[in-house]
């Protein structure tokens, strides 16, 4: 395109030249001469109106620059012709750069898919696809190459390069033991894997899949602009029909209202809206991904920007959700209070219970009837022994006499056959950015709330420390989504769930906005979720935030602009007051601002700071 630009504006220079200095070139040279550059310029939209005519589909960009210069070089107006084609072309030359920009900051993440994977079978290596990768075969992944699967590090040390997962650059050290993530590069030393789950259900897989379904939620701005084009585009065909016929018929001056009802229909092309209003969403999803953000569609976008609440929920998201046993209570009976606790919580897969688990020394004793009851702990029963191992609410209802503390930590009571042996404290660490990134949205006019299953002394304690505006304590994850529905419904106002990923599907699922934390190592969050942020940083929040309040900006922007100078040049042209060139600008020019301004949304947003 940019070649057959530069040499139509050659050849039409060089027309321009001859049209001028040589005065005795006869009209049909000077027609064929200009028609020729025309032709060379502007054959393939006239090809396309002409295709798409044949299918039905009359009115459309195309025909709305055929029509109209087709008619100007018919009247004589020979230069001006030519050079609203020329222009159309550059500006087309513009869009088609900015398209390609806002497609490649998303595509490149199309890189990370793996094309081959090493696998240790019988006494050699066998290079097969990933999809036919077993769970818990091992891969063999040298220097520079992509880990195909999710899995475990079986041997070797190296870093990965995970920029294109997360958006951080700097490399992570892995070795024996360890998980990976599909997608990283090994930039270290050869590494020995174990996969842990199929290629379909890789992490590398789920983000291909939401990176490919990105423009699938179109926002209301989009939807708006595609019904307006649809209607537009017939309805100033007819208005320039009208203008032409009604004043000729009463006048009989058919030469100057057809050259007004031409000028009118180069206006009226909505190129701007249609092509700016799309990209700046996509400029901004773009932007969003080099940030280690990906938001699934311009439908989030938008209400991310709206978003007016955001609740937390706690472990994992606020906190590290990495649990480990503080103390045990009193000191002296340490040992019978940990193996005591470690009958109860032996097959639990709860944070709480695996804390213990490592912690304690020796092996658990077996033939114990465990019956958990939810939201209160777990009772051991064996041969008459009873164990019971939990909160203040369960030692409660055993009416069993227990000391009563307040303290930040997680609090497990231990007792056996009805006397109490004493207390576990159990804690989780607040990330160290929850504070700030908390402030920085309340700071910006936004509610925040924490939700947590913890008990009322520490969510207390923990919503205190984090400066949330309020909390809410002893929530089961049903409890979570009725939560979510009354400030929906209380505050009237786009709320954002901020989760895990892992156990917190149904209320992101409920959630306006659901945002997942730390997603990359989730198996549900990505579908869950309408905001992914590919790192478990919290400061991905008011970031996701500050890109969509831009994108939005800027999309309110481009609409008001090219709505304001095509509704007034529109009325100018009808009027005889514009003549061709102004109406090129009013054409060209508006897209190809409208475009300059939308490729703005590609940046994303600075990472400094934490202001949404």
């Amino acid at each position: 395109m940019l070649i057959r630009i530069i040499a139509a504006a050659a050849l039409y220079a060089a027309a321009m030249a001859v049209y001028f200095t040589v005065e005795e070139m006869p009209l049909y040279g000077k027609i064929a001469m200009f028609a020729a550059v025309y032709l060379v310029i502007g054959y393939d939209v006239l090809l396309r109106a002409a295709r798409n005519i044949a299918h039905g589909q009359v009115f459309d960009e195309n025909f709305l620059m055929s029509l109209p210069t087709l008619g100007a070089f018919v009247s004589g107006e020979l230069p001006e012709t030519v050079a609203v084609m020329l222009f159309y072309q550059v500006g087309e030359l513009f869009q088609s750069y900015a398209v390609g920009r806002s497609r490649a900051s998303i595509s490149s993440l199309m890189e990370i898919r793996p094309d081959k994977a090493v696998v240790l079978r019988g006494n050699g290596e066998e290079t097969v696809s990933p999809e036919d990768v077993e769970i818990g075969e091992t891969i063999v992944v040298k220097v520079g190459e992509r880990i195909p699967l999710d899995g475990v590090v079986a041997e070797g040390e190296s870093y990965l390069d995970t920029s294109a997962l997360t958006g951080e650059s700097a490399p992570r050290a892995c070795r024996a033991g360890d998980a990976v993530l599909s997608g990283s590069i090994n930039a270290g030393s050869v590494l020995k894997i174990r996969t842990e789950k199929a290629f379909y259900d890789s992490t590398v897989n789920k983000i291909l899949e939401l990176v490919e379904n990105v423009a699938g939620k179109k926002a209301k701005a989009e939807n708006f602009i595609t019904r307006f084009a649809k209607y537009y585009t017939p309805a100033v065909v007819g208005v320039a029909l009208i203008l032409f016929l009604l004043p000729s018929l009463i006048t009989g001056e058919w030469a100057e209202w057809g050259g007004r009802a031409l000028n009118f229909l180069v206006v009226s092309c909505p190129c701007a809206l249609v092509i700016s209003v799309p990209l700046s969403f996509f400029g901004g999803i773009g932007g969003a991904s080099k940030s280690g953000v990906l938001i699934k569609g311009g439908a989030y976008m938008e209400k991310l920007a709206e978003a007016g609440v955001f609740v937390f929920d706690k472990t994992g998201t606020l906190t590290k959700g990495k649990f480990a046993v503080k103390g045990i209570y009193p000191e002296e009976r340490a040992d019978e209070i940990l193996a005591a606790a470690a009958v109860c919580e032996k097959e639990s897969t709860h944070p709480v219970a695996r804390s213990i688990m490592e912690k304690c020394p020796v092996s658990a004793a077996e033939g114990w009837a465990v019956t958990e009851l939810s939201g209160m702990g777990v009772v051991a029963e064996k041969a008459g022994e009873r164990i019971v191992c939990g909160n203040e609410k369960l030692f409660r209802k055993e009416c069993i006499k227990h000391e009563q503390l307040t303290n930040e930590n997680t609090i497990v009571y231990v007792a056996r056959n009805g006397e109490y042996l004493g207390r576990i404290e159990i804690g989780d660490e607040i990330k160290e950015e929850s504070k700030a990134v908390v402030a920085a949205l309340k700071a910006g006019g936004l509610k925040t709330v924490m939700l947590t299953g913890d008990n009322e002394r520490a969510a207390r304690i923990a919503a205190e420390k984090i400066g949330v505006d309020e909390y809410r304590a002893n929530l089961l994850p049903a409890d979570k989504v009725a939560a979510v529905e009354e400030l929906i419904e209380r505050e009237k106002k786009v709320v954002a769930f901020v989760g895990d990923g892992i156990n917190d599907a149904p209320v992101l699922m409920r959630a306006d906005v659901g945002i997942s934390m730390g997603a990359i190592g989730s198996d549900s969050a990505i579908e869950a979720s309408d905001v992914v942020l590919m790192k478990d940083d919290l400061r991905g929040i008011p970031l996701a935030k500050r890109i969509a309040k831009k994108t939005m900006r800027i999309v309110r922007e481009n609409i008001v602009f090219a709505l304001a100078v095509k509704g007034v040049i529109l009325v100018l042209s009808a009027l005889g007051i514009t003549g061709l060139w102004l109406a090129v600008f009013a054409d060209v020019g508006v897209a190809v601002l409208a475009v300059l301004n939308a490729m703005r949304t590609l940046k994303g947003a600075k990472r400094e700071g934490l202001q949404p």
